[in-house]
């Protein structure tokens, strides 16, 4: 089951981007289910114990039917009208719409987060540069950007626990958060041109074509895990265009 989990990050990036691109161009019922009947069938294989994948995607389960519950509220009205309260208005249309964004971001969020799950920050960044082309300092730049993220988790701890000793923590909630969101700023700014100056002194920044340590190589299972991207949109659509529900958000009207 840990295949998934050693494919190139490329791969994963353009399998995510297969399944949303499509999804994103309709509003329907079908596609979306369609694809997300397909996404779950699939997720065993992702590399991610149940338990893991319950803890990754919790946030997307609850956030999901809450944006489904603002459109059923003040979505567009069409057919029976339900509920009728100043601007709240529960109809048919509504409804159906709110069914259909509660897949939809399911069917688009869930994928993402599952696949992004195992991805080393500095694999994903080998295959930026050495596959897509994309330029070495801005992937380094990234690279060195999302490994300070730890450290500022830690600095914000370590700053509630100062404050807590001085004893200036245990009221004023707004103003405890303000005054360390700043000192962190101030914190990331010095520690972001110290890295900066570092990287430039060890030569991240010289012109002309760099080597990397690690090749990053696209093969049979990169390409097979976007082929079933692929088909998963492909199924998505096709089902939605044959039963009549597919809805181009971008069409007239």
């Amino acid at each position: 089951m840990r295949g998934v989990a050693r494919i190139n990050p490329v791969a994963k990036l353009g399998a995510a981007v297969l399944i949303t691109v499509p999804l994103v161009l309709t509003l329907d019922v079908v596609s979306a289910a369609v694809a997300l009947a397909l996404e779950l069938l699939l997720m065993p294989f992702a590399g991610l114990g149940w338990r893991e994948f319950w803890r990754r995607t919790w946030l997307v389960w609850v956030l999901a039917p809450l944006t489904g519950l603002t459109i059923a509220l003040y979505g567009r009205t069409s057919g029976q009208v339900y509920v009728e309260w100043l601007a709240v208005r529960v109809s048919d249309g509504s409804l159906e719409l709110a069914l259909a964004t509660t897949l939809r971001v399911l069917a688009i969020a869930l994928p993402s987060v599952v696949l992004f799950a195992t991805v080393d920050p500095t694999d994903l960044a080998d295959g930026l540069s050495q596959i897509l082309k994309l330029p070495a300092r801005f992937v380094l730049g990234g690279l060195a950007g999302l490994r300070m993220v730890g450290l500022f988790l830690d600095d914000w701890r370590a700053l509630e626990l100062a404050r807590r000793a001085r004893g200036v923590a245990d009221r004023g909630r707004l103003r405890r958060f303000l005054g360390m969101a700043f000192a962190l700023l101030v914190l990331s700014i010095r520690r972001g041109s110290k890295l900066a100056t570092a990287m430039e002194a060890r030569g991240f920044g010289a012109p002309g074509a760099r080597t990397w340590a690690r090749p990053s190589t696209f093969g049979a299972a990169e390409w097979g895990l976007m082929a079933v991207g692929a088909a998963i949109a492909a199924a998505a659509l096709s089902a939605a265009v044959v039963s009549g529900s597919w809805n181009f958000i971008l069409g007239p009207g």
